[in-house]
C-alpha cells in the first residue's frame, strides 16, 4: 500500500515561503495515502496560477493545463479512464473567474471527480491583482481606491448550482483539510473543497491571523445538519462564506452511472482496433 512518501517527487515547489499551498499539497498527498490510492491510479489536473503548479509536485499522473480549463480536461480524463481517481485543482481566479462557466456545469453534471481550489482572494502569480473573491473595498495595485465590485462567494454559487458535496478548509488546519479531502475523494460524484490559502506576498489583508479571527469551524457545531441544503446556504450567508468543515452532502448518482451504454471497462483498456471491413464501410459513407 502506498504511503505519503510515494506521492512525493524530487521537484521542489517554488511557491513563496509561507504560502498556504504547501499545506494543501501535503493534505492531498496524505489523503491519497490514507484512502489507499496508488500513484499510478491517480491523475492531478491543474490550471494556471501559483496553484496550477501543484500537478508537477505530486507523484502521480498529472497535467498542467490552460487558464480556467482544468475541470474540462479532468472530466475528459475521467471519461477515458473511469478507474482513475481524478483531482482537479486551481485558484480562485482560475476557478471562479475565467473558469466559472466550467465550474457551474461540472457541478450540475456531477461527474465523479474532486475539485480543490486554493483561494487566496488575489491573483498571486501575476503579482497581486483583484480576483473574483476579493472583498468589496479591497485595495491593491489594480484597485488603489478600493474594489468597486462585490466578491463572489464560491460556496454560495456551488450550493445554488446544486452541488452534491461541498467542503471548505483552511491551510493551517491540515488535519481537518486532510479529512475533508479524504471524504471528497471517496464521495461518488462531484466534490468541491475550497481552501483558504493565504498569499503572504501580495495579500496583506486576508492574512493567516485575519482568517483565524473570522473563520467559523462547523466541526464545533454538533447541531449542524450537512444534509440540509437550505440550512447550508443560510450558514454560508450568516458567516459571509467564512466557515470551514463539511458544509453539504447529498448522495445521488454520478454522471458516469447515467450514461447509456457507458462500459464498466475503461476506454483506455478497450480494444478500439477497426477491422478492415468496418474501415471500408466507413469510407463508403463518405464516397
Amino acid at each position: 500500500m502506498a504511503t505519503v512518501k510515494d506521492f512525493r517527487n524530487e521537484v521542489r515547489p517554488n511557491w513563496c515561503p509561507g504560502c498556504g499551498d504547501f499545506s494543501v499539497q501535503a493534505a492531498i498527498q496524505r489523503a491519497l495515502a490514507n484512502t489507499g490510492r496508488e500513484p499510478e491510479n491517480v491523475a492531478v489536473i491543474s490550471g494556471i496560477g501559483c496553484s496550477g503548479r501543484i500537478s508537477g509536485y505530486i507523484n502521480s499522473y498529472g497535467m498542467h493545463t490552460i487558464h480556467g480549463r482544468s475541470l474540462a480536461v479532468a472530466q475528459g480524463v475521467k471519461l477515458a479512464n473511469r478507474d482513475l481517481t481524478v483531482i482537479a485543482s486551481g485558484g480562485d481566479g482560475d476557478g471562479f473567474g475565467i473558469g466559472l462557466n466550467h465550474f457551474m456545469h461540472a457541478v450540475r453534471r456531477n461527474m465523479d471527480i474532486t475539485y480543490i481550489v486554493m483561494d487566496n482572494q488575489i491573483y498571486g502569480l501575476t503579482k497581486g491583482q483583484t480576483s473574483p473573491t476579493s472583498a468589496h473595498g479591497f485595495k491593491n495595485k489594480t484597485t488603489p481606491e478600493g474594489n468597486i465590485e462585490h466578491a463572489l462567494t464560491p460556496t454560495q454559487v456551488a450550493l445554488g448550482a446544486g452541488i452534491s458535496f461541498l467542503a471548505q478548509g483552511f491551510s493551517t488546519d491540515i488535519n481537518q483539510l486532510t479529512r475533508l479531502i479524504e471524504e471528497a475523494i471517496n464521495f461518488k460524484g462531484f466534490s468541491l473543497v475550497n481552501v483558504f490559502s493565504p498569499c503572504v506576498t501580495f495579500n496583506k489583508i486576508n492574512t493567516y491571523d485575519w482568517y483565524k479571527e473570522h473563520i467559523v469551524n462547523l466541526d464545533e457545531d454538533s447541531s449542524y445538519d450537512v444534509t440540509n441544503r437550505a440550512g447550508a446556504m443560510a450558514k454560508v450567508v450568516e458567516t459571509n462564506g467564512l466557515c470551514t468543515g463539511l458544509i453539504f452532502k447529498e448522495d445521488r448518482k454520478a454522471y458516469e452511472e447515467l450514461i447509456p451504454g457507458y462500459k464498466e471497462e475503461p476506454l483506455v483498456s478497450q480494444d478500439i482496433t477497426l477491422s478492415r471491413e468496418l474501415f471500408d464501410q466507413a469510407l463508403k459513407e463518405f464516397a
